[in-house]
């Protein structure tokens, strides 16, 4: 992991390693130097979407309770490391490799035995890893990639799962969301504060 950590508390005493947020950026600028290709950290921070699903999962634990989760694009993995002690199985998933290996060391950390972490991209993903519901925060950003993720999507819910995701309510994001809407069963608005701002953070549970 390229990044230097922190420990922090979530809630609820739960507390994680994150990335140290003032470092992040001269970090990167630095493996930036040497390696022009050098992707952004977007995952290196706790999302407001990911708070809110957290929120969620915390105040409807039926969609966790000995449920067989997957979480893609999991970044930090607030929701998923939050509620895995209620859970029967959680694979957290990210396609950057520094997420998965700061998601491993917060499994190990918390001593999870139900947990594992893996590197993994939506838009090549073969749909091998079983679930009953699937946690996205913060994934509708980049419209390049709506397509294989609604194709796994709806892979997924012909499977019976339940998809559970938290957005910030972007124009560029309202197609994806629209796409979907006849799957909606439930849908909350909340706002939460990102940096001093306040953000507006959409909700949505779907199932077949």
């Amino acid at each position: 992991m390229k990044y230097p950590t922190e420990l922090i508390e979530l809630e609820k005493g739960l507390s994680v390693y994150i990335p140290t947020q003032h470092l992040v950026k001269p970090t990167y600028e630095q493996m930036l130097a040497s390696n022009v290709s050098e992707p952004f950290p977007f995952w290196a921070k706790l999302w407001a979407a990911s708070k809110v699903l957290t929120q969620f999962l915390d105040a409807n634990p039926q969609w966790v309770k000995d449920k067989v989760i997957l979480e893609m694009g999991a970044g930090i993995g607030q929701p998923s490391l939050t509620m895995a002690h209620l859970a029967k199985e959680v694979n957290i998933t990210d396609h950057n490799k520094d997420a998965v290996v700061l998601l491993e060391k917060n499994i190990a950390h918390l001593g999870l035995t139900n947990a594992r972490a893996m590197q993994l991209d939506w838009n090549s993903y073969a749909n091998s890893i079983p679930a009953d519901t699937i946690l996205l925060s913060d994934i509708n950003y980049a419209p390049e990639a709506f397509e294989p993720l609604l194709n796994t999507i709806e892979y997924y819910l012909a499977q019976g799962a339940v998809i559970i995701i938290a957005t910030p309510q972007r124009i560029m994001g309202a197609p994806f969301i629209q796409s979907l809407n006849h799957y909606v069963k439930h849908t909350e608005t909340k706002p939460v504060l990102e940096q001093d701002t306040e953000v507006m953070i959409s909700l949505y549970v779907l199932y077949k």
